[in-house]
């Protein structure tokens, strides 16, 4: 069977309160949105409800941790109104036995990483590296493309993830932690993949609706 080119956004939670609080946001530390998270969230509502942009969406995913599946919810309704399914392979960077400490102590406990010259280095005990990070990312990214051939999938996630996309699917060469660019709260990152199966970045880093706030 012929194979189908699809489209894929990416679309970074809104602020989260373990952020704001200097928190290491794993499952145990992510406590949801705040405030003007949830702000984000709705402003990037009212932007897909004006222009339709997501209307066509065959899918939408959501990593398991509170700040994303909180701001899935806030914009289900303007994507279709579809329900999105939970992934933990999109969550970011597994902290491991960082996870729910204050950055001050993890760092304290654990030292400071620097994963463009110790990419392989894990940030905590039971956590990931950086390159283990990015192979599971953009390995989870793949298959739901190759699952939904053809088909415009939406992903609310993280900033890791959409910054792993880049370094993956453009085949940039090293460690690429980060690439040094923003990824502000609810930008969406769009990819296309075509019939060869190429990657094509059509936008990164699209937060118009923020200037509403």
């Amino acid at each position: 069977m012929a194979y189908s080119p699809g489209r894929l956004v990416l679309i970074r939670h809104g602020e989260s309160e373990c952020n704001l609080r200097g928190v290491v946001g794993g499952q145990r530390g992510c406590t949801g949105l705040s405030a003007r998270g949830a702000a984000q969230a709705k402003a990037l509502r009212s932007r897909l409800e004006r222009t339709g942009e997501l209307h066509d969406a065959a899918v939408l995913y959501t990593s398991v941790l509170a700040r994303a599946v909180e701001t899935a919810e806030i914009l289900s309704d303007a994507i279709g109104g579809l329900t999105a399914v939970q992934d933990c392979g999109l969550c970011e960077l597994h902290p491991g036995d960082a996870d729910g400490l204050s950055w001050e102590e993890a760092t304290r406990r654990y030292g400071s990483i620097d994963f463009r010259s110790a990419p392989t280095q894990p940030i905590a005990p039971s956590g990931e590296s950086w390159v283990g990070f990015v192979e599971r990312a953009t390995a989870n990214l793949t298959r739901i493309m190759e699952a939904h051939a053809g088909e415009l999938v939406v992903i609310v996630c993280h900033a890791g993830v959409a910054a792993a996309s880049l370094a993956r699917f453009l085949g940039i060469p090293g460690p690429s932690a980060g690439l040094g660019l923003r990824c502000e709260n609810t930008s969406l990152t769009c990819w296309e993949r075509d019939c060869d199966r190429a990657w094509r970045l059509v936008s990164y880093n699209d937060a118009a609706h923020l200037a509403e706030l």
